[in-house]
């Protein structure tokens, strides 16, 4: 039997995009987003708050897991890690920033396609060991960060970390958004298998790849440049 979808609920996407372009904050951009969906699909006042109120008591909890991970982070950071890290890249004659951050985006996306998904993240890795990997780059090359230029590194460490993951750990057939995909068409009248799913998704993480990594060397490109004009005054 024929079943029209409720496309409406796709607008819940529109108010994600529109709030990061104004630059809106972000948790007040995604509790719009929320009631923008549920409203566009038909729920009650009452009925969003309660899966606002759900989705928060389902999360609220951090796992034993993440925290001794961030505890084992800190011990690490409070003995070095992060100026051994800074001082490892600098004894690598070729290494750049932009280099190191392909290289990173493009075993972040792997390793997440595979699942791994942990094996990474903002406190795990990118605070602790990329982003002074990439300051320590960048400074062996160029001199010193100003302060807006390490602000800026750093973000493009956590940008990089954010893409490989997402369109990474879309190709994995048990991430949890294949699995609501699969069930949703499944309801829908349209049965697909979780890997048909997951392999529709290697040409968007390919595309991601090669956008992110060509701004990256452009950027790297363009450091090289200033760096050029700078030494040629």
């Amino acid at each position: 039997m024929d079943q029209t979808i409720n496309l409406w609920p796709l607008l819940g996407i529109a108010a994600v995009i529109a709030g990061f372009l104004l630059r809106g904050n972000p948790l007040l951009v995604v509790c719009c987003a929320g009631i923008v969906t549920g409203a566009a699909a038909g729920l009650a006042p009452q009925d969003i708050l309660a899966k606002v109120g759900e989705g928060f008591l389902k999360t609220r909890g951090l796992s034993a897991a993440l925290l001794l991970a961030l505890l084992v982070v800190g011990l690490a950071e409070r003995h070095g890690l992060r100026e051994r890290a800074y001082r490892w890249i600098q004894g690598i004659g070729d290494a750049t920033a932009g280099g190191l951050l392909i290289v990173y985006l493009l075993a972040r996306q792997l390793s997440a396609a595979l699942g791994l998904s942990s094996q990474g993240g903002q406190a795990q890795v990118v605070r602790p060991i990329l982003a002074p990997m990439a300051e320590g780059a960048w400074e062996k090359l160029h001199g010193k960060l100003e302060a807006a230029q390490r602000m800026r590194l750093r973000a493009m460490c956590a940008a990089t970390d954010n893409v490989g993951l997402f369109f990474g750990e879309n190709l994995f057939v048990a991430f949890s958004a294949v699995i609501l995909m699969h069930a949703f068409l499944r309801e829908s009248g349209h049965p697909l298998d979780p890997l048909y799913l997951a392999l529709w998704g290697v040409p968007t993480a390919m595309f991601a790849f090669l956008i992110h990594a060509g701004r990256l060397a452009w950027q790297e490109y363009r450091r090289n440049g200033g760096a050029r004009a700078k030494g040629g005054d």
